[in-house]
């Protein structure tokens, strides 16, 4: 095509807020030579950014594909391009069963986007899997403007016998600190800057000769556009007393810790290749709470992997009501090939994996309510993230809420409320995870 700054260019993210990253790094490499549009009906090219992490993901993505080839079977799409860790996986069978798409990449190939894309739109079908660099630090956000996530590495050299991202994406690669550093001051000011990867808590670790969390937390934290930062994905073995005091006594530190403990069962977790026991886990929330006041704790857990008993199901749910937790999020095991967990016996039913989380999630939403209640009548502050529009309602969070994963605050006040903005908020009401409140004022800064 002769002018291919005409051509429109969409893509549609789907997986993990890494890989949210990454969709926005493409994106910023697109806009160099294409109109980026985020309405698909007006899209030339489509560009799909895959996960691959569970069979359900595989579906996702692929159900993605298959619905955007309607478009392009009735004119109104040219091209799609999958990419992502789905032809990174699966390439060898992708490129001759998947028809339906125009150019493939994996998850280090961005910098082969832009011609994926001419190439493509010149009729050629295209495979660049293992072909092209990661891309650098600019980025178009597709979060609202006050916060973003960093992702500070990829891939993972934890080897949970469940897990196929070593698979995927490779051993443990951290970024270095000042690639880091440069990539934050290009987001401009950010009200939240949440540290993502597989393991944050392992980050400098194969590129310094030691977990490096604690000197990036300084890092960032020091710099002016960044109000504070967020921890999501750390592995309870290395919550370190370095880390703890960092949480402690960094102002810019949210005192809040995702850990993903997965299971309480000592023999499961040993099943899992997870380090930790229960009693240990347990151990370390106490520790936690009694270094860091107000802490708040939040994790997911796995029911139903291969040979769990109702003995080890009912040490997991102990455990929950012991741990007391904010927030946590239940899965069903997903039997992945080329895993180690795949080729072990005793898998368990699907609908006893069913009922095992539905337990699991009335376990912690009786939890969660009563954490709630707690708050009604009290003052917390909560920053504006956006109108609710199944509800009609503007919500925002507070710092014992991550973005997506956790509960919202509902806001009422007299005058306009504006995104991105800190207001202090009396909670007036809560239910299972969320709270209600009215706006007393704005905190300016």
């Amino acid at each position: 095509m002769n002018d291919l700054r005409k051509i429109k260019v969409g893509l549609v993210s789907l997986g993990c807020d890494k890989n949210r990253v990454d969709s926005e790094k493409l994106l910023a490499k697109m806009s160099e030579e294409f109109e980026i549009t985020s309405d698909i009906m007006k899209a030339d090219v489509l560009v799909i950014n895959s996960c691959a992490f569970l069979t359900a993901s595989r579906k996702e993505a692929l159900d993605a594909v298959f619905e955007y080839a309607e478009l392009k079977k009735v004119g109104k799409l040219k091209k799609i391009i999958l990419a992502g860790c789905l032809p990174q996986k699966f390439i060898g069978e992708l490129f001759d069963e998947l028809v339906e798409v125009d150019a493939f990449l994996g998850t280090f190939d961005g910098t082969m986007i832009n011609e994926a894309v001419r190439r493509a739109l010149a009729g050629e079908r295209c495979n660049f899997v293992g072909k092209g660099e990661e891309l650098g630090c600019e980025r178009v956000l597709t979060t609202p403007e006050h916060y973003a996530y960093l992702k500070i590495s990829d891939g993972c050299s934890n080897h949970c016998t469940y897990c196929l991202i070593p698979k995927i994406r490779g051993a443990l690669r951290s970024r270095p600190v000042e690639e880091l550093v440069k990539e934050t001051k290009l987001l401009g000011d950010v009200e939240e800057l949440v540290l993502v990867a597989q393991d944050v808590t392992r980050y400098g670790e194969d590129i310094y000769g030691r977990p490096q969390t604690v000197r990036l937390i300084k890092e960032l934290t020091a710099l002016e556009n960044v109000r504070r930062v967020r921890l999501l994905y750390c592995y309870p073995e290395l919550m370190t007393d370095e880390l703890i005091n960092e949480l402690k006594t960094n102002e810019k530190l949210v005192k809040y810790v995702d850990m993903p403990l997965q299971h309480a069962s000592d023999r499961i977790l040993k099943l899992m290749n997870r380090k930790g026991t229960g009693k240990g886990y347990l151990e370390l929330i106490k520790k936690l709470r009694k270094e860091v006041k107000g802490i708040a704790l939040r994790s997911t857990f796995i029911a139903g992997f291969p040979t769990e008993t109702e003995e080890d199901f009912d040490i997991l749910v102990d455990f929950l009501k012991k741990a007391e937790l904010n927030n946590a999020g239940f899965f069903a095991y997903s039997k992945e090939p080329d895993t180690a967990a795949y080729k072990l016996k005793g898998h368990i039913t699907q609908s006893i994996k069913n009922a095992r989380v539905k337990k699991l999630y009335a376990v912690q939403r009786e939890i969660s309510a009563q954490l709630n209640k707690k708050y009604v009548g009290k003052e917390i502050i909560v920053v504006a993230d956006g109108i609710d529009y199944d509800r009609q309602e503007f919500f925002g969070r507070t710092y014992f809420h991550a973005p997506d994963v956790d509960g919202k605050v509902y806001l009422t006040g007299d005058g306009l409320i504006e995104q991105g903005k800190t207001y202090l908020v009396k909670v007036t009401a809560s239910d299972d995870y969320d709270l209600y409140g009215t706006i007393i004022k704005e905190i300016t800064q």
